[in-house]
């Protein structure tokens, strides 16, 4: 009895496994496929450094005297009183074929300051890649290898994708190229922290670093996105990776194709999120829309007709959901097109016609076509600065500061990072970029300045020595 309620169970699970099997996807076919289309991107930067390739090796006279036969500055020498030497940093990433005479996309920042880019295909071969240019804000670079006859990617739609879906990713995480894994897509339109231009699609494949500006394919074999972030305390996946959707990516590509110059729509307007509290103030039954906070005074939003209070419920013929979906919108315009503006304004709707201008230029924005390579203006103590927007002075009460785009050399090891705001410079606020630059450029090499910077809701003095910002 017992053994034929054993066959009888076994027999169950083998066909309810079965049953389950059926119903996964089978992301054989997409693998063989699509694998010829991803490539390894290996990127070297060239980076100079005054502590020595033994730094923080324990001083000992044994050590130290075979440093000296052969000419090395022996350990346990004082910081700054190295002779400055070269090394070479390598990072690896991932990216896909779009066009069969070599046209490559990939992220931004894993092209970023690179001195030389190395692109592998699957076949092994080897090409060193030519940089179109990259932009920043949307964290999107194209790429040129000198080869035709490739085997290129199928573009998909986003708009398509729902929430739920199988999508896979394949790329080269921590250098183990052409691995592929699958999730769902978990959520769509996205809005990160400082990334105000991407409607992130949300997955939980797993992706770790070397992923970064591979392909995100759905289930037709159909590049639907560029895996671009992840969120992690540990380094490695935790279910939470975002992609760039392929429409905004190509849309990107197409315009450093052509020159380098990335057009976008601009208002001149400080928003805010409405939360409940200000939706009944308002008279609102919902939270939905953007509300204007600011305005700048000649701007196009000023010549438009809009004022602090109203909210924007709908831009070009789109719904405006959240604050965070107004300057996707807007950039997405072409710059001097008149558009309409739904708003509310004093519980009554009204229409405006707008005519959109171009997004002030930002050195850090995009890169110019036929450069080679991206070599960013780093000052003295390894910041890469810009001004601050309306919008972030607005939410400093109108101080004055300065973005921290990247930071290396000295201030990336004192701990300043991407995202940061510089407040001041040795007791002296900060006003702009160029009279930051000036109080820098009268300090001595060698000397340590004091560098105020916020983050987040915290503020901070961290000291930097001041050399030639590598």
């Amino acid at each position: 009895m017992i053994k034929r309620l054993l066959t009888l169970s076994a027999l169950l699970l083998t066909l309810a496994s079965s049953a389950f099997a059926k119903d996964l996807p089978d992301f054989t076919d997409l693998a063989e496929k699509q694998g010829p289309t991803v490539v390894n991107i290996s990127v070297t930067q060239v980076m100079q450094s005054n502590e020595g390739p033994f730094a923080g090796m324990q001083d000992d006279e044994a050590f130290g005297e075979l440093f000296r036969r052969f000419g090395l500055p022996a350990p346990g020498i004082p910081r700054g009183q190295t002779p400055p030497q070269e090394f070479k940093s390598q990072s690896l990433g991932s990216g896909f074929i779009i066009s069969s005479d070599g046209y490559i996309l990939t992220n931004a920042h894993v092209v970023n300051a690179a001195d030389e880019v190395i692109v592998k295909l699957s076949d092994k071969r080897e090409f060193k890649a030519k940089i179109i240019g990259a932009d920043r804000r949307t964290d999107v670079a194209l790429l040129k290898i000198d080869a035709s006859g490739l085997p290129k990617v199928a573009i998909g739609d986003p708009a398509q994708l729902k929430v739920g879906e199988w999508v896979a990713a394949i790329g080269s995480p921590f250098g183990l190229e052409n691995t592929m894994t699958a999730g769902i897509v978990s959520a769509k339109g996205r809005a990160l922290p400082q990334e105000n231009f991407v409607p992130f699609i949300q997955t939980d494949v797993a992706i770790n670093p070397g992923n970064s500006g591979g392909p995100l394919f759905n289930l037709k074999g159909e590049v639907v996105g560029i895996n671009s972030q992840i969120y992690s305390r540990s380094g490695g996946s935790m279910g939470l990776s975002f992609s760039i959707p392929i429409d905004v990516a190509i849309d990107i590509s197409n315009q450093l194709k052509a020159g380098g110059k990335i057009a976008r729509g601009w208002l001149g307007i400080a928003i805010q999120e409405i939360n409940k509290e200000l939706a009944d103030s308002f008279g609102m039954k919902n939270t939905n829309g953007a509300l204007v906070a600011g305005i700048e005074k000649g701007s196009p939003a000023d010549k438009g007709g809009l004022e602090a209070g109203d909210v924007i419920l709908k831009f070009d013929g789109k719904a405006i959901t959240s604050s965070s979906d107004l300057p996707r919108v807007v950039a997405a315009v072409k710059p001097g097109k008149t558009v309409s503006a739904d708003i509310l304004r004093k519980g009554a709707m009204k229409t405006l016609s707008v005519t959109v201008g171009e997004a002030p230029a930002d050195k850090e924005e995009a890169v110019a076509a036929n450069k080679g390579s991206i070599k960013p203006e780093f000052n003295r103590i390894g910041l890469l600065l810009r001004d601050l927007t309306p919008q972030q002075k607005k939410k400093l009460n109108g101080k004055g500061g300065l973005m921290v785009m990247d930071a290396q050399g000295a201030a990336a090891q004192a701990g300043v990072r991407r995202g940061d705001v510089v407040l001041g410079l040795n007791n002296t606020e900060v006003q702009s970029l160029e009279q930051f630059n000036k109080q820098l450029a009268a300090i001595p090499n060698g000397k340590t300045v004091a560098v105020l910077v916020q983050r987040g809701d915290n503020t901070m003095y961290v000291p930097i020595k001041v050399g030639d910002g590598k």
